[in-house]
């Protein structure tokens, strides 16, 4: 099925999980599972075309700790005046992991974000996020469950394409996840890419969703050292920006704000 062969463009719109984090390049920068895929296309259209092959665009409008509102104020609009063949949609996520949430409003918002995305002529995706196994997980698990289920309504409704990170064996290891415990680290983004990838029925590399080779647990004081390393540098910062008002993504702009040539 080659609905891929339009594919010329690509604008990527969320937060954290679209811009990156923690799939962390030696400058400091993040990399993440949208870059990967907009190198992946770029590499596809070179190698497709006869003759010059015209450039390939990509644009990523995600800011790490945006909210859906956010999300629908700051970023669908240029996202949707962009014209671009493949825009992805992933919000949220961070939202519902909030003690206090709405998530009817939550819902009602992402709904209004993909139906100004989906006026344009471009592919919309959308994603069922991966969450990684634990008591966070459990807390808000209904909320996500909820979340997700009007996600496919969405879809129906746009004849957009759904990602499900959610119910992958791989996504929920913690050995894909970052030190943060709220980010994917490199393989794991490398792992989403991939499944997009495949969901645009473009030939697949790897499976994606293949559970990593068995390995004896952490000991004790392994588990110990690491949970105050992660209160320390992680949860102890988030609380404080909770407790204030404030957002990791405050006076941030988006890596990627225009729809430029990209090569990866």
């Amino acid at each position: 099925m080659e609905i891929n062969a339009r594919y010329t463009s690509f604008v990527a719109v969320g937060d954290s999980f679209t811009e990156g984090m923690s799939d962390a390049l030696p400058d400091g920068s993040y990399r993440g599972w949208a870059d990967l895929l907009a190198a992946r296309l770029a590499a596809r259209q070179r190698s497709h075309a006869d003759g010059p092959p015209p450039a390939f665009h990509y644009a990523n409008l995600a800011v790490r700790g945006k909210l859906i509102g956010q999300i629908l104020d700051e970023q669908c609009g240029p996202a949707a005046a962009m014209g671009a063949d493949l825009v992805t949609l992933v919000g949220g996520l961070n939202d519902v992991l909030r003690p206090k949430c709405d998530v009817d409003r939550v819902c009602a918002q992402l709904a209004e974000a993909a139906d100004r995305l989906a006026q344009g002529p471009g592919r919309l995706v959308l994603m069922r996020s991966p969450g990684r196994q634990g008591p966070v997980m459990e807390r808000f698990r209904s909320r996500m469950e909820q979340l997700f289920a009007h996600i496919d309504a969405l879809a129906e409704r746009h004849g957009a394409v759904v990602v499900d990170l959610y119910a992958s064996r791989a996504l929920s290891d913690p050995r894909l996840w970052a030190d943060d415990r709220l980010h994917l680290n490199d393989e794991g983004h490398r792992r989403v890419a991939e499944a997009v990838w495949q969901a645009l029925d473009l030939d697949a590399e790897s499976d994606w969703d293949a559970p990593l080779p068995a390995a004896a647990p952490p000991g004790w004081g392994a588990r110990r050292s690491a949970d105050l390393r992660f209160a320390r540098e992680h949860l102890v910062p988030w609380i404080g920006r909770r407790l204030t008002g404030r957002s990791s993504g405050d006076g941030r702009p988006a890596k990627r704000p225009e729809l430029l040539p990209y090569e990866g």
